[in-house]
């Protein structure tokens, strides 16, 4: 059912699916109708989890079919391939056309590409990525994790758990850049130190320089904020370097990430997956019953793969906050939907979810995994319950001596 529901017509050729005028659902005429944008790049160097995004918006699409049967969304997909070009042009293509709110974006590059676009025909981008904040736009609400839901957690941990020197890798664009800041800063204060930080253009795989540069300075763990193909190769050329030299790198020199997740160690491979440290607020291993329902829908729904990840999550819980949010408002109009999102709650597969009225950034649950040899993470510390979002690290930054807030995680396993 869910492909007969979602896709309506085949794309375009300028890549936007046009739709009929009129969705039905168990034989019922939907009363009101709206076209909902959905931009994720399925190729390109990072398409793996953009794909993975697709299918939890798609699944939350299904869903909400069925769940408000008086709410018709119609989802017009399009693939902007990795490039940022496109991402305007797609997005001044659905905006101009009167679409009011987009699910979409993946990078911080591309997020930054489309927002002056959403903001001049005023309309919503619900953004489902973690990312590096320090970003204020009326036209933007986040539902992935915050600088204080994802690297502030993650600091804590590996400074107590795994040693006080660090060594950054990144893609060059601004998500590496502000999340190496971030780390550096937090680091620093606590009393660490990062001996080095290298970054890489966006699909690069060449990494024998950095890596015996690595090994020569013999960090305590390497954080790494490399995405896509770059990621992939960087895991197993670094773990077959240390093999070489006869270190055992997942527990000598592991490798801390805040993007890492499971589609992506499927990526990897078998013989390099295990022993990578993930900070983030959701995994597919979570036991639950509202997580077990999720995960066996999206397999059921998607028994192709990619595997159900972070920002999956981040995705279905951006379009299930928007159908809620339509149905309270009775509209499609930005503010009226904005405050009515900001009166919702989510049970969501990670536990409960809801946005902060004064930031539309999203309460979230940090937790940290430990990668597996069945290329899935078991959950080592959590947070007990959902923390408010501090994008600007106001209150939770070690830069500031009053500190509201930080993630106090416990052993999960």
């Amino acid at each position: 059912m869910l492909l007969a529901v979602v896709w309506l017509v085949a794309q375009t050729p300028n890549g936007i699916s046009a739709g009929g005028r009129f969705l039905f659902w168990n034989g019922l005429m939907v009363t009101s109708r709206h076209r909902i944008g959905v931009m994720f790049s399925t190729t390109g160097s990072y398409s793996v989890v953009a794909r993975s995004m697709l299918n939890g918006a798609l699944l939350a699409f299904e869903e909400i079919s069925r769940s408000f049967p008086d709410i018709g969304l119609e989802p017009i997909v399009v693939n902007p391939g990795g490039d940022l070009a496109r991402y305007a042009e797609y997005s001044l293509q659905m905006t101009s056309s009167g679409i009011r709110h987009v699910i979409g974006c993946y990078t911080s590059s591309s997020r930054k590409e489309v927002i002056p676009c959403f903001e001049k025909y005023d309309a919503l981008l619900w953004y489902p990525s973690h990312y590096e904040g320090f970003e204020t736009s009326n036209n933007v609400i986040y539902t992935g994790a915050s600088p204080n839901q994802h690297v502030l957690p993650l600091v804590r941990y590996m400074l107590a758990e795994i040693g006080s020197s660090a060594f950054c890798v990144g893609s060059n664009y601004i998500w590496a850049w502000e999340n190496n800041r971030i780390f550096r800063e937090a680091m620093i204060a606590q009393g660490g130190k990062v001996l080095g930080e290298r970054y890489f253009a966006i699909g690069d795989t060449e990494f024998d320089q950095v890596i015996d540069t690595i090994l020569s300075e013999r960090p305590d763990f390497v954080f790494n904020n490399l995405i896509g193909e770059s990621a992939y190769a960087f895991f197993r050329l670094f773990r077959s370097a240390c093999r070489a030299r006869g270190i055992d790198q997942a527990t000598q020199i592991p490798i801390a990430s805040c993007t890492l997740s499971e589609p992506e160690l499927e990526e990897i491979g078998h013989d390099m997956v295990d022993g990578h440290l993930s900070s983030s607020v959701y995994f597919s291993s979570l036991r639950s019953p509202t997580n077990k329902a999720f995960t066996t829908a999206y397999e059921r729904a998607f028994p192709n793969g990619p595997a159900v990840s972070a920002d999956a999550e981040a995705s279905y819980i951006a379009v299930q906050l928007l159908a809620r949010s339509l149905s309270a408002a009775g509209t499609d109009e930005v503010s009226a939907v904005k405050n009515a999102v900001a009166r919702q709650r989510l049970a969501a597969p990670q536990g409960e979810v809801w946005i902060d009225p004064q930031t539309f950034h999203a309460w979230l649950t940090p937790r940290i995994g430990r990668s597996n040899r069945e290329a899935r993470f078991d959950a080592i510390v959590e947070e007990a319950g959902p923390i408010q979002p501090d994008p600007y690290l106001v209150q939770s930054s070690p830069r500031y001596a009053v500190v509201s807030h930080t993630p106090n995680l416990r052993i999960a396993k």
